[in-house]
């Protein structure tokens, strides 16, 4: 389970520094949020990914884990609807959120 905390962890990285990394003409080709909304997603995804695996690596608050696990599958929840309602295709996000109920879960 730790390998799939870790590849998860990578994921939100990636999608995280994305996020803080986008211009202000980047973000505003979707005008159901603003720039600092989205910047505070990419915090969000990047504080998510290291509760995903620092508490496991260092023994320290070992239940973080679940804590960011559950916290970030309600982030993967609101990116479901927002695709939703967009109608656009929200299968990878909702498998996401699916497999970090089970860590929540699990852990």
């Amino acid at each position: 389970m730790f390998v799939v905390q870790v590849v998860l962890a990578v994921v939100f990285v990636a999608a995280g520094v994305m996020k803080l990394a986008k211009t202000r003409d980047e973000v505003a080709h979707n005008p159901q949020f603003s720039a600092a909304q989205v910047r505070l997603l990419g915090a969000a995804e990047l504080l998510g990914a290291v509760g995903l695996v620092a508490p496991t690596i260092t023994g320290v608050a070992p239940f973080l884990t679940r804590v960011a696990a559950a916290c970030l599958a309600t982030l993967m929840g609101g990116a479901v609807a927002t695709l939703a309602i967009g109608r656009k295709q929200a299968i990878v996000p909702t498998v996401v959120a699916l497999v970090l109920i089970a860590i929540a879960t699990v852990r």
